[in-house]
C-alpha cells in the first residue's frame, strides 16, 4: 500500500464517523491535503548553497553528512567581487578563511538575494559584519570544530623545529645519513609562553604540561580551570615575552591583535627564541620575524598562517613558485617551517566543521536570523 492508498483508506474511515460535523470534516480534509515543508527546502525546493573556496575534502565531508538536505554548489574560486555572481540563486553562501566578504562583495551578495553567510571556520576576521547588518545577511561560524587538531599541529611544530625532522627527512631521502646539526633540546623543564588561552590554547597548554613544561599564559579573560592546573602561570605579555624559550599564538584577530608580533615585541624577547603561530596570519610583522630570523634573536619559526596568504594558499604553486618577495624569502631559512593553514585538517574537525555548518542552515531554513542562530556572528547596534 503507497501513501495515496493509504490516504484515501483514511478519508474512507472519517466518513464513516459518526459525530463529525462538515466543519470539523473540512478542516481535516484540508490539513492532509496541505503541502508538508520538508527541512532545507522552500517552495523551489531544496535551498541553494554557493561554497566558494572548495577542496576535495569539503566536498567529501559535506557530502556524506549533508546527505541531500541541501542543494550544495561548489565553487573552487575564492569569493571576492569579480566571483561573487557565482551565487546568483543562492540564499546561503559558504565560506572559508581566505574568502574576501568585504562591504563591496557584502553588496554584491544582497543584490543576489543572499541572507546567510555560513563560515565554516571560527574566525570571522574576513568578514565586515557592519555591512551584513545593514544589508540584512546573517552570519554564522564553527566556533570550536576540533581544539585538539590545532593544538596537535602546534606541538609538531615544536618538535619538528627543536629536532630538525624537517632537515634529517630532506638528508635522509638524499642518502645523507648524518646528523651533525640536528642537536635539539628537551622539551621537559622548558618554559612555554601561550599567548591566548580559549579553546584551543587550552589544548596546547594541556598538551605541553604533558611534556613536563613550564607554561606562562596570557589572556585578557583567564580560564579558571588552566589556571589552577599545576605548572601554569597567567602573567603579562610583556613577562611572558621576556622568559619564554618557545612563545605560541592563539588569539583571534582583530585590529587590536594585528602586528602583536612586531619588532618591540621581538627585542623583548629570549635570544634563540622559538615562535610559533597557528592561529592568523596578521598577528605577526613577517618583515619583523625575517628580521630577527636573520639577526639570531629568533632562533626558529613554525607558522601554519601568513598575513598574505591569500592566494597562495590552497593552491598549487609548484611551477612558479610563490609571487610573494617576502613569503619566499621566509622559505629560505632553514630554521623556518611553513605549513598552509593545514592544523585544522583532521577528519573530526572535517566533520564537526560540516555537522556545525549544516545545523546553522537548517537553523535559517527554519525561518531563524541574526541572534536567533545558535552560532550567530553579529555587531553591536551601537558599533
Amino acid at each position: 500500500m503507497d501513501d495515496r492508498d493509504r490516504l484515501n483508506s483514511l478519508l474512507a474511515r472519517l466518513s464513516s464517523v459518526t459525530g463529525l460535523d462538515q466543519t470539523t470534516y473540512d478542516r481535516l480534509i484540508g490539513e492532509l491535503n496541505r503541502p508538508v515543508k520538508q527541512a532545507g527546502k522552500d517552495a523551489q525546493g531544496p535551498l541553494n548553497v554557493a561554497m566558494f573556496d572548495v577542496r576535495s575534502y569539503d566536498i567529501e565531508s559535506f557530502g556524506n553528512r549533508n546527505r541531500g538536505r541541501f542543494a550544495i554548489h561548489s565553487i573552487e574560486a575564492a569569493l571576492n567581487v569579480e566571483t561573487a555572481n557565482a551565487a546568483a540563486g543562492c540564499k546561503i553562501v559558504c565560506i572559508f578563511v581566505n574568502d574576501k566578504c568585504d562591504v563591496a562583495v557584502i553588496e554584491k551578495l544582497a543584490s543576489l538575494g543572499v541572507e546567510l553567510i555560513a563560515l565554516r571556520c571560527a574566525g570571522f576576521n574576513n568578514v565586515d559584519l557592519r555591512a551584513c547588518r545593514q544589508y540584512g545577511i546573517s552570519v554564522v561560524r564553527v566556533p570550536a570544530y576540533s581544539p585538539h587538531a590545532v593544538a596537535e599541529h602546534t606541538v609538531a611544530l615544536m618538535l619538528t623545529l627543536n629536532r630538525h625532522l624537517h632537515l634529517a627527512y630532506q638528508r635522509n631521502r638524499a642518502g645523507y645519513f648524518v646528523i651533525d646539526g640536528l642537536t635539539g633540546f628537551d622539551m621537559r623543564g622548558k618554559t612555554v609562553g601561550v599567548v591566548g588561552t580559549g579553546r584551543i590554547g587550552c589544548c596546547v597548554v594541556e598538551i605541553l604540561l604533558g611534556f613536563g613544561c613550564r607554561v606562562l599564559a596570557f589572556d585578557n579573560f583567564p580560564n579558571e580551570r588552566i589556571a589552577g592546573m599545576q605548572g601554569v602561570r597567567y602573567t603579562e605579555i610583556g613577562e611572558l615575552l621576556q622568559e619564554s624559550d618557545i612563545v605560541t599564538l592563539h588569539v583571534p584577530l582583530f585590529d587590536q591583535t594585528r602586528h602583536l608580533i612586531n619588532p618591540s615585541s621581538i627585542e623583548q624577547m629570549k635570544n634563540g627564541v622559538m615562535l610559533i603561530n597557528t592561529s592568523r596570519g596578521g598577528l605577526l610583522d613577517t618583515r619583523a620575524l625575517i628580521a630577527g630570523l636573520k639577526s639570531g634573536k629568533i632562533g626558529s619559526a613554525g607558522l601554519d598562517v601568513y598575513e598574505e596568504e591569500a592566494g597562495v594558499f590552497f593552491h598549487d604553486m609548484s611551477d612558479k613558485g610563490p609571487a610573494d618577495d617576502v613569503l619566499a624569502r621566509l622559505m629560505t631559512f632553514n630554521n623556518v617551517v611553513v605549513t598552509s593553514h593545514q592544523a585544522f585538517l583532521t577528519h573530526e574537525a572535517l566533520a564537526n566543521i560540516a555537522d556545525a555548518t549544516l545545523e546553522s542552515i537548517e537553523e535559517f531554513a527554519a525561518g531563524k536570523r541574526g541572534d536567533e542562530l545558535s552560532h550567530a556572528v553579529v555587531v553591536a547596534e551601537t558599533d
